[in-house]
C-alpha cells in the first residue's frame, strides 16, 4: 500500500501510461487535474503531453492516506486493515488511516468545483482508492463509494456532469 509514499512510476506504470496516451491520442483535454504525488503527476503528463507545471495539481485527489499501513504487502495488514479495505461501507477504519466520510468529503468537493467550470473534456488523474470515492459519489452509490471491481492501474473512466 502506497497510500501518500511519494515515488515515481516504475518502467511498468510509464508504459501503462503510453498505452493510455495511445488510447486517448484523439481527445483533447481542456485541463487536466491531478494528485500532487509524483507517480500521479508524471503520468499525467505522459498521458497529456503536457510538462508537469502544466497540470492543475488538486491535494482533494490525493490517495488515501494509509497511516501506519503505508509501504505494507496486502498480505501483511492484519486482520482489522484487510476486513477495512474489503469492506470500508461497513467496517471503520483502522487507527491513523483515513475514513470513508473523509474520502468522499473530498471527493464531492472536488466534484462540485469541477461542475463550475466551462470544461468539455477533463483528464483527472488520480489513484486506487480515492478513484473509488470519485466514482462513488459520481454513480450516488452507497456511503458514496464504488469499491468494487478494483481499479486498474491506467484504467480510463468516462463520466458527464
Amino acid at each position: 500500500m502506497q497510500g501518500h509514499v511519494d515515488e515515481p512510476l516504475s518502467e511498468v506504470g510509464i508504459a501503462q501510461a503510453h498505452q493510455t496516451k495511445e488510447a486517448l491520442k484523439d481527445i483533447k483535454f481542456d485541463a487536466v487535474y491531478v494528485s500532487p504525488l509524483t507517480r500521479a503527476r508524471q503520468t499525467a503528463s505522459i498521458i497529456s503531453g503536457l510538462p508537469e507545471e502544466e497540470l492543475i495539481v488538486d491535494d482533494r485527489i490525493i490517495e488515501v492516506s494509509f497511516g501506519p499501513y503505508e509501504l505494507k504487502p496486502y498480505r501483511k495488514l492484519g486482520l482489522w486493515m484487510t476486513a477495512y479495505w474489503v469492506l470500508p461501507e461497513f467496517i471503520p477504519a483502522p487507527k491513523g488511516v483515513e475514513n470513508t466520510k473523509s474520502m468522499v468529503a473530498r471527493s464531492r468537493s472536488f466534484l462540485e468545483e469541477l461542475k463550475t467550470k466551462d470544461y468539455e473534456n477533463v483528464l483527472v488523474v488520480c489513484h486506487g482508492g480515492i478513484i473509488r470515492a470519485l466514482c462513488g459519489v459520481l454513480e450516488h452509490r452507497f456511503k458514496g463509494l464504488k469499491w468494487r471491481p478494483r481499479p486498474k492501474n491506467c484504467e480510463v473512466r468516462k463520466y458527464e456532469l
